[in-house]
C-alpha cells in the first residue's frame, strides 16, 4: 500500500491538535480539504482513526496505533530526504532556491552574487511557485531554501529569518471607480469582489484577503488565480481587487491595472526559510548568510 507523507503530515497535525480548525489553521489549508484527506486516509488504510463530535477530533484505537507511528515515520522520511537533496546538490553543485511571485525581490540578483562568492563553482537554480504551496516547494522536499512572503505554513516546521518588511498596496482595474485616488482606506474595500489564492491555501488566502482586518464583513470572492500572470488577467478583467506587497507595483506593472496604496491593513514581510535539518547544510547556511547581507532592517 503507497501512502501520500503528505496525508501521514495531516493526520499527525488532526491528532496533535484534536481539532480540525486549528490544524488547518496551522497547516494554511482549507478545513473541507483536510477533512477529505483524512477520509482519504482512512479509506486507504481501511480503518476509522477519528470519532467526530462537537467537542473535536478524538482518536480512535486504530488513529492512536498511527500516531504512535506517525511522528517518527515523518521524521526519518524528512531526514532521508533532506540527505538525499543534500547529497545531490554537492554532486551538482546547483542550490535549488523556491520562490512565490516577487518574493525573488531586487536584491535577488545581489544575493544570488553573494552566494557565488561564498560558494565559487555554485548555480543558482529559481523556482517558482504557484499559489498554492505557499512554502514554495519547502514542504514537499522539491527546494532546498526558499524566499516566500509570510505568513507561512505550520511556520514552526521551518527555520525562518525575516528579510524586509514593506505596506501592502491594492492591486485595481484601471478603470476601477478608486483608481484615480492617491490613498485609498481597506474599508473602501470591504463589499468588492476580490481575486484570491485557492481556498485550499486556507489562512495564507486569508492574510491576502485581510479577514482578519474586514471588522466582521466576509470576503467576496471574483475570481482565483495561482498565478501572477492569470491573477493580473483576472484584476484587468474586472473580476476583482487584491492586496499585494508594495514592491508588486515594480515587478508586475501592466496595462489595464494600477496600484494603489492602501491604510488599514497591516504590512508585509518577506523572509527566507529552510529546513532545520539543512542547518548543518553548508550551501544552505551560505545562502542564508547572503540573504542576510542584504536584510533591510
Amino acid at each position: 500500500m503507497d501512502v501520500d507523507t503528505r496525508l501521514l503530515r495531516y493526520f499527525a497535525a488532526v491528532a496533535e491538535e484534536g481539532n480540525l480548525t486549528r490544524a488547518a489553521e496551522r497547516l494554511y489549508v482549507s478545513q473541507p480539504a483536510l477533512t477529505k484527506q483524512i477520509k482519504q486516509l482512512e479509506t486507504l488504510l481501511g480503518a476509522t482513526l477519528f470519532t467526530r463530535s462537537r467537542a473535536g477530533m478524538a482518536l480512535t484505537e486504530a488513529g492512536r496505533v498511527l500516531a504512535q507511528r506517525a511522528a517518527a515515520l515523518l521524521d526519518d522520511w524528512n531526514r532521508a530526504v533532506s540527505e538525499t537533496n543534500a547529497a545531490a546538490a554537492r554532486e551538482t553543485r546547483v542550490l535549488r532556491v523556491g520562490f512565490l511571485a516577487s518574493a525573488a525581490n531586487e536584491a535577488t540578483p545581489e544575493i544570488i552574487a553573494e552566494f557565488g562568492e561564498r560558494r565559487p563553482g555554485w548555480r543558482v537554480d529559481m523556482r517558482q511557485s504557484s499559489w498554492s504551496d505557499p512554502t514554495a516547494g519547502l514542504a514537499s522536499g522539491s527546494v532546498d531554501v526558499a524566499l516566500l512572503r509570510l505568513p507561512m505554513p505550520d511556520r514552526e516546521r521551518w527555520r525562518v529569518e525575516v528579510l524586509l518588511t514593506e505596506p501592502r498596496c491594492v492591486v485595481l482595474p484601471s478603470t476601477h471607480r478608486l483608481a484615480d485616488r492617491d490613498e485609498i482606506s481597506f474599508r473602501e474595500l470591504l463589499d468588492e469582489p476580490f481575486v484570491a489564492a485557492p481556498q485550499a491555501t486556507g489562512a495564507w488566502r486569508d492574510y491576502w484577503l485581510a479577514v482578519d482586518e474586514r471588522e466582521g464583513v466576509p470576503p467576496r470572492i471574483g475570481a482565483v488565480a495561482q498565478h501572477p500572470d492569470d491573477w493580473l488577467n483576472a484584476i484587468a478583467n474586472g473580476y476583482g481587487v487584491a492586496l499585494a506587497p508594495e514592491s508588486t507595483a515594480r515587478f508586475y506593472r501592466r496595462p489595464g491595472v494600477v496600484f494603489r496604496p492602501v491604510v488599514g491593513v497591516g504590512a508585509s514581510q518577506l523572509g527566507v526559510a529552510w529546513n532545520p535539518l539543512d542547518d548543518d547544510n553548508a550551501p544552505v547556511r551560505d545562502f542564508v548568510r547572503a540573504c542576510l547581507r542584504f536584510r533591510q532592517t
